[in-house]
C-alpha cells in the first residue's frame, strides 16, 4: 500500500481538483456523514468509495482512522487501482477496503460509487441460509438486484477480486455472507439509494422473523412488484427527489462536510 504524504487544506484539495472532482468529493462526504446519521457505521472499519471523473479510474475513499462524521471533501483519499495514494495525505487507506473497492472499480464501468457496510441486521441477514427474503415490499423491490459473494476471510488477498467480481456480476447489490452488505451505483446519490433499501429490508427482515412465522405474498404480487421495483430504482428518479432532501437535512446540522 502506499506511503502517507502530507495533508492539504480545503482550498489546497479544491484548486488541485476539477469542478466534477470537487462535486463527487462532496456528495461522497455527504453518504459518509448519512451513514453515520442512520447509524450504519462499524467505528472506522467500512468504507464508501467513489471513482474520479477523467481516464486514470482514481477514486476516492475515506481517510483510515476518522470517524465517517470527520469525514469531508477535501479529507477523502484518492489512489489509484494499485492502492497508491496519488494526492497528498495524512492518512493511509483500509486494505481491505481497497481490496474490495478496487475490485468493483475495476471491473464495472458503471459502479461509479460502492458503498460497503456491517450493520447488525445487514450481517445478521448475511449469516442466514435464506438471506434476504422477499417478504417485505422493500424487500421485493430490489430481491431481483441481490448477489452473494461466499465469505473467505478478511479481505487482504487480492486475489480474491475476481471471485468477488464473478459473483457479483451485473447487479446492484451484493450480500458478502457472515460480513455485511455492498451497493454500487452510477452516482453517489443513486448508490445510498440502493443501500438505503437493503439495509431496511434487513432491518425488516431481521424484525419480522424474530416475531414468529413469516407471511409470503402472493406468486402475482411478487412479480407485480419486482415489475415496479425496477422502473423504480433504475430511472433514477427516487435518488434525484432524496438526495437533495438528505442534503438539506444535513446542512440543517452541520455543513463541514462541504469543507
Amino acid at each position: 500500500m502506499a506511503t502517507v504524504l502530507h495533508a492539504m487544506n480545503k482550498a489546497d484539495v479544491r484548486a488541485k481538483v476539477s469542478a466534477e472532482e470537487w462535486q463527487v468529493r462532496v456528495d461522497l462526504a455527504a453518504a459518509y456523514r448519512l451513514v453515520a446519521h442512520y447509524r450504519w457505521t462499524d467505528m472506522i472499519f467500512t468504507h464508501l468509495s467513489a471513482r474520479v471523473p477523467g481516464p486514470e479510474h482514481h477514486f476516492l475513499i475515506n481517510p483510515y482512522g476518522m470517524l465517517f462524521d470527520e469525514v469531508t471533501a477535501s479529507n477523502l483519499v484518492k489512489v489509484d487501482l494499485d492502492g497508491n495514494i496519488v494526492m497528498d495525505s495524512d492518512y493511509e487507506v483500509n486494505p481491505a477496503g481497497f481490496c474490495i473497492h478496487s475490485a468493483i472499480h475495476m471491473a464495472r464501468d458503471d459502479a461509479q460509487a460502492v458503498m460497503h457496510v456491517h450493520t447488525p441486521d445487514g450481517v445478521a441477514v448475511a449469516t442466514m441460509a435464506c438471506g434476504l427474503l422477499p417478504v417485505t415490499q422493500t424487500s421485493m423491490i430490489i430481491h431481483e438486484h441481490i448477489a452473494y459473494h461466499e465469505y473467505e476471510g478478511v479481505a487482504l488477498d487480492l486475489s480474491e477480486r475476481e471471485r468477488l467480481v464473478t459473483d457479483f456480476g451485473d447487479k446492484n447489490l451484493l450480500i458478502l455472507r457472515n460480513h455485511g452488505t455492498l451497493a454500487v451505483g452510477r452516482t453517489v446519490s443513486e448508490c445510498f439509494l440502493w443501500l438505503y433499501n437493503l439495509e431496511r429490508a434487513c432491518s425488516m427482515q431481521v424484525r419480522a422473523m424474530a416475531g414468529g412465522a413469516l407471511y409470503p405474498p402472493s406468486d402475482a404480487a411478487l412479480a407485480t412488484t419486482r415489475r415496479q421495483g425496477q422502473s423504480l430504482m433504475m430511472d433514477g428518479g427516487l435518488d434525484r427527489l432524496a438526495w437533495p432532501a438528505l442534503l438539506r437535512m444535513l446542512d440543517r446540522v452541520d455543513t463541514s462536510y462541504r469543507d
